[in-house]
């Protein structure tokens, strides 16, 4: 196995603490201080919902994603930072 391979299966994530959802940008507070947007563009569940379904979200208990349960939509943290 690569370096880069073996570096990439180590990689850790920072947790989500914080998030917030606006017209068309998702937004994630990190643990290591960071904030972090992109676009609903990426997300066509999120882009659809309707803005009640958009702001009830859930950060899972470690930190690693936030899940969206009137739309079964699930993002990881991965997601943000790959």
């Amino acid at each position: 196995m690569s370096r880069a391979r073996a570096a990439r299966r180590t990689r850790s994530y920072p947790a989500i603490v914080g998030a917030s959802i606006s017209a068309d940008q998702l937004t994630a507070k990190l643990s290591d201080g960071r904030e972090v947007s992109v676009p609903l563009a990426w997300f066509s569940r999120l882009l659809n919902a309707t803005p009640a379904q958009r702001k009830t979200l859930e950060i899972s208990p470690g930190g690693y994603g936030i899940h969206w349960p009137e739309i079964d939509e699930d993002i990881s943290v991965k997601a943000f930072l790959d």
